[in-house]
């Protein structure tokens, strides 16, 4: 086997040749990316999808799904011509839709077992809904204060303050 091994490199979706390594340092992500590494460091702060591990020796190591995290937040900012905050919700909507969602899987569940649950589910939401629709329940807890007479105290005025009893 010789010294220099040649390492297989794949293409991220942006067309740019990321090696097959586990791990690469900012200088390395910096020239894959074709960014300075301040600006690496910059989008770190921005965008909370761009974590990388930190060594013992305190050295950013990105994993690939960072660099290809890099090279896409760099493709929606310069060329697709977002804004921070813009790119920022754009990945956000991106996950939203990739996120799986549960699915009801009606070839495991019998048609019986179906529509048994279904008429629990609709007994249910009855009763949340004729819950809701109760008027409020008086609380149980008690005001410090008195409650206040219907009519609002009477003002004393100065006059009568200062007269003597007899008049």
């Amino acid at each position: 086997m010789s010294q220099h091994q040649t390492i297989r490199s794949k293409t991220a979706p942006s067309g740019a040749e990321i090696p097959d390594k586990l791990y690469f340092r900012i200088g390395e992500v910096a020239r894959l990316c074709d960014v300075p590494a301040y600006v690496l460091r910059f989008w770190e702060s921005e965008f909370p999808q761009l974590k990388p591990h930190k060594g013992g020796t305190g050295q950013r190591l990105y994993r690939r799904r960072d660099v290809e995290a890099v090279l896409h937040i760099k493709s929606l900012l310069y060329d697709e011509g977002y804004t921070i905050s813009g790119a920022r919700q754009a990945i956000r909507i991106e996950q939203k839709q990739k996120a799986p969602q549960l699915a009801l899987d009606m070839d495991m569940a019998r048609p019986a077992d179906s529509s048994r649950q279904l008429r629990k589910l609709q007994k249910e939401m009855r009763e949340l809904v004729a819950h809701l629709s109760r008027p409020p329940a008086r609380s149980a807890v008690h005001s410090i204060r008195p409650p206040r007479a219907s009519s609002a105290p009477r003002r004393t005025s100065k006059d009568e303050l200062f007269r003597p009893d007899g008049e």
